[in-house]
């Protein structure tokens, strides 16, 4: 059963590109041979995007459940991950107002059914498993709480015999109590010296009278008391102590499995664990003897190495603290549950980064490794989750995208959420899940309820007339995005071992340790010069990593070149692995620094001496494969000597981010836009080819491209508008070359006015297009409303073929701003916020998007033909115009568990047709 599980998630992706060859086998067009052209035109439903699906206290009903989920297949959404949170309502009398607290019956009922409504409209079903955030709940008691080291530092006057210690409650051990001379912050861990007496109500003895001030340094082996964020009514205790297999078995039988028996044998595609934010978590009770049996030493003779030093032994003892850290993580919490998911015929999906120190490696521990964040030129954990996934040969990577997106929850738009997935799409993700979907309890007034740090991307904003148009974007992108294998250059050699040697208590975070190590420019330089990179670490080189030729293979991946980021500490091993790396013609690049130490507490003279040797056999002996760039914004450029960019850009290299993936003998580049203006440039990319195509991800058109080759690079000229992707498609042979557009622009027409404007409060003629926030009585407007005019069009211009396009502008730049949280795009689109257009009552196209226009000329006649544009904007013009609501009594009742984002930012916005409409042909 395991062994299928693990596999069913990749094989669902293989399958359904081979049904859709099946499929179409019998178009007779040879220019459709190519398989990955088949998945583009026909991307299977596993692609589309999932949505965080927020049951409020939870309040939900039945009918309310099933027209949630019948509206997201409706606009083109392909499943749920369902979250219960906190309440945003007060009990009421009526049924459908009550709450179902969290594992009660009717709750359990209420999952049940949602299942089986999931399963009849064929969307996927994730759980996830608990209440809110992190793992934890009333069944946690405090024995499985999450721990945590206690250090409590007291002043012990000159001439005292004894030292007062602090109460040691229920869950807490004292561990050891230590003297240092002095009030001053000791150093060194040799200023410490350990008291060895038996405390005694409340008093531990001292061998003399203290001639001057000391301290006493108590170390007490103690819970976070981090109680769980956002949970449901029934869902609220102790977050789980996530190094303690006994801790994590209680709470799946206590709280998984009941879950999983309420759905029967209708399992959940995947069961899901957020980020691991468990804060402060950096201790659990069998730490000591854990430790002794790792390392061969007791850590309790070491504690002051913790808090105080810089030399090789209290490095040496924080590494192995903080390795041990991650095993345990691994060991008794991701390990575990992966093994319980596979027992329960499900799979794996866990944010695997955060408190417990996860490391890159954890990740292949689960079936579907997930991230989070949008900053695509720094390591993010989304480029962790992606970077395992190519490792370890899965194709899909998910990401919880879209939280905090334009921030207040009702402003976000259809650009908005294309901008944000562009950029995880750029770190190699190949599943979105949206953040997310609220579910409206009864008693919330339209437009509905919001999570406080998300966007509401349901119908409850009216643009969602376009979301099966943006819906079928991201699902089709999705869709190649799994196909054949990752193409990455540099292997980004992330220093676990010199962070753990830098962790302290209460500061075990490895991967923002690890993010804030490399830094933007580094990341930034790669990037620009043409370089993809995955990022791996001492885990996946010691264990699954050889060198075949002049590339370093790791696991599934192949990479030319190796950067290690400023690095002290580094296992000989890794040392040994990168010197034979250079050897055989790879390139290996350190900045900043090069390794000098050897990691861990027992790592002799030796072992300091052999990673010194190979820093200097690598850097500084004349092997032609290593090199040392002391600057990080000159990584680029000099790696650029040793190894051909996968992409060269001629100009914009800043704006233009890709993805390469390799099918077969096909070459596919996703290209995207980052910025607000138009890029054109020439790009050179490493492939030789004789043909090569753009594909458009959001119409589903293909064009010819004309090729410059070169002797290792084929150059094609680039042209995007705002936010624009392509994908640029290098073709190995079989399909004839599509048509380039031989099309040119032979006419315009201005359509400024002639409009009426209908809407629920009558219609009204148009002598100028303007907002509709900015008439009488449509302020607060939140809708959809239809702009209609006749147009004339005459047979020139209908002649040939080509296009006749109803253009409606640009859109209007502006200079991005420091926002709190989140990202939006910065640039104000001439229709607000998304269009359907009719020609002569033909639906002919969505607008959302630059360029912001559609093509008519299918739905055209010569003569009179009637124009419909049906606009809608977003819901928060109607949330503006009533107060907020009053939790006050929801927060006495069952205390503050939100705050409610950027309520000063919820104001009317501008609506409709904002640009200059023209008749393009």
């Amino acid at each position: 059963m395991t062994s299928r599980v693990r596999l069913s998630a990749g094989l669902v992706v293989a399958l359904a590109a081979v049904a859709v060859v099946i499929a179409q086998e019998h178009v007779p067009n040879a220019d459709r041979s190519s398989a990955v052209w088949r998945v583009f035109e026909h991307p299977p439903d596993e692609a589309r995007v999932m949505m965080r699906w927020w049951w409020f206290g939870p309040t939900v009903t039945p009918a309310g459940l099933d027209r949630d989920l019948q509206a997201m297949r409706d606009g083109g959404l392909g499943g749920v991950e369902v979250q219960p949170v906190y309440p945003l309502t007060l009990d009421g009398d009526a049924p459908a107002s009550q709450v179902r607290p969290f594992l009660s019956p009717a709750f359990l009922e209420a999952l049940a059914h949602a299942r089986a409504a999931a399963a009849r409209l064929g969307l996927r079903f994730d759980l996830t498993l608990g209440s809110g955030w992190p793992f934890g709940g009333p069944s946690v008691n405090v024995a499985d709480a999450a721990g945590a080291l206690r250090i409590e530092t007291l002043l012990v006057p000159a001439g005292s015999r004894a030292v007062g210690l602090p109460v040691v409650g229920a869950g807490e051990r004292l561990l050891a109590v230590y003297l240092t001379a002095g009030t001053a912050a000791p150093t060194s861990p040799d200023a410490f010296r350990r008291l060895d007496g038996t405390p005694a109500e409340g008093r531990l003895p001292l061998p003399a009278s203290l001639d001057q001030p000391h301290q006493a340094w108590v170390f007490v082996a103690s819970r976070t008391g981090m109680m769980v964020k956002r949970p449901a009514i029934g869902g609220e205790g102790f977050v789980l102590d996530h190094y303690d297999r006994g801790a994590l078995d209680r709470y799946l039988g206590q709280v998984g499995a009941p879950l999983l028996d309420a759905l029967a044998s209708s399992r959940p595609y995947a069961i899901f664990c957020d980020s691991l934010e468990v804060f402060g978590s950096d201790w659990t009770p069998g730490l000591l003897d854990a430790f002794t049996a790792r390392y061969g030493y007791d850590l309790r003779e070491h504690l002051p190495a913790l808090v105080a030093g810089d030399d090789d032994h209290s490095r040496g003892v924080r590494h192995d603290w903080g390795q041990l850290l991650t095993e345990r993580l691994e060991t008794e919490f991701l390990g575990p549950l992966a093994q319980w998911a596979h027992a329960h015929d499900t799979r794996l999906r866990v944010q695997t980064y955060g408190i417990p120190p996860a490391r890159p490696s954890s990740a292949g521990l689960v079936d579907l490794p997930e991230g989070e964040g949008a900053q695509w030129r720094t390591v993010t954990s989304v480029r962790w989750a992606s970077s395992a996934a190519h490792v370890f040969g899965r194709p899909v990577t998910s990401s919880e995208t879209w939280t905090w997106l334009h921030s207040p929850s009702l402003a976000a738009t259809p650009l908005d959420v294309k901008v944000e997935a562009d950029r995880h799409f750029l770190q190699g993700v190949t599943q979105l899940i949206g953040h997310g979907w609220p579910n409206t309890p009864a008693g919330v007034d339209w437009p509905g309820a919001r999570f406080y740090a998300a966007s509401v991307l349901s119908d409850a904003n009216p643009w969602w007339i376009v979301m099966p148009d943006l819906a079928r974007y991201l699902q089709r992108t999705s869709a190649v995005l799994r196909l054949g294998t990752s193409v990455n250059d540099v292997a980004l050699y992330l220093p676990t071992s010199d962070a753990w040697s830098r962790m302290r208590p209460g500061k075990v975070h490895l991967f923002e340790m690890l993010r804030d190590h490399v830094g933007t420019t580094l990341v930034g330089s790669l990037l620009d010069a043409g370089f993809g990179f995955d990022v791996v670490d001492d885990a996946r080189l010691q264990v699954d990593a050889r060198v075949d030729g002049r590339e370093l293979v790791v696991g599934k991946s192949r990479f030319r070149a190796v950067v290690v980021p400023d690095a002290a500490i580094v296992p000989p091993q890794t040392m040994d692995l990168l010197v034979s790396f250079a050897r055989a013609g790879g390139t290996v690049v350190a900045t900043r620094q090069v390794p000098s130490r050897a990691p861990g507490f027992r790592a002799g003279a030796d072992a300091h001496a052999h990673v010194a040797r190979a820093s200097q056999t690598l850097f500084g002996s004349g092997l032609a494969g290593g090199r040392l760039v002391e600057r990080d914004e000159d990584l680029g450029a000099r790696l650029s000597a040793q190894v051909t960019p996968d992409v060269q850009w001629q100009s914009d290299a800043q704006a233009i981010g890709f993805v390469h993936r390799r099918v077969d003998d096909t070459d596919v580049y996703f290209v995207a836009n980052t910025t607000n203006r138009r890029v054109r440039t020439a790009a050179a990319f490493r492939v030789t080819a004789t043909r090569a195509e753009k594909w458009d991800p959001r119409t589903g058109d293909r064009q010819a491209l004309t090729l410059t080759p070169g002797s290792t690079t084929t150059s094609v000229e680039i042209a995007l508008e705002p936010y624009a992707s392509v994908f640029i498609v290098f073709d190995g042979g079989g399909a004839s070359p599509a048509s380039t557009d031989a099309c040119v622009s032979r006419g315009t027409r201005v359509l400024a006015d002639g409009w009426r404007l209908e809407a629920p409060d009558g219609s009204r003629s148009m002598p100028a297009l303007t907002s509709w926030h900015e008439l009488p009585g449509m302020r607060f407007h939140s809708g959809v409303v239809t702009y209609r005019r006749d147009v004339e069009v005459g047979a020139d211009v209908l002649a040939g073929g080509c296009p006749v396009w109803l253009d409606f502008g640009e859109g209007s730049p502006h200079p991005e701003e420091k926002l709190t949280n989140g990202m939006r795009a910065w640039l104000d689109a001439p229709v607000r916020d998304g269009a359907v257009v009719a020609v002569n009552g033909r639906e002919v196209g969505a607008v959302w998007t630059a360029p912001f226009r559609v093509d008519m000329r299918g739905a055209l006649q010569p003569g009179r033909n009637t124009l419909e544009v049906r606009v809608g904007n977003t819901a928060l013009n109607r949330w503006a115009e009533r107060p907020q609501p009053d939790y006050r009594l929801l927060h006495l009742r069952h205390g503050k568990r939100f705050e409610p984002q950027d309520i000063d930012k919820v104001v009317p916005q501008p609506s409709g047709i904002i640009g200059t409409p023209r008749l393009v042909w």
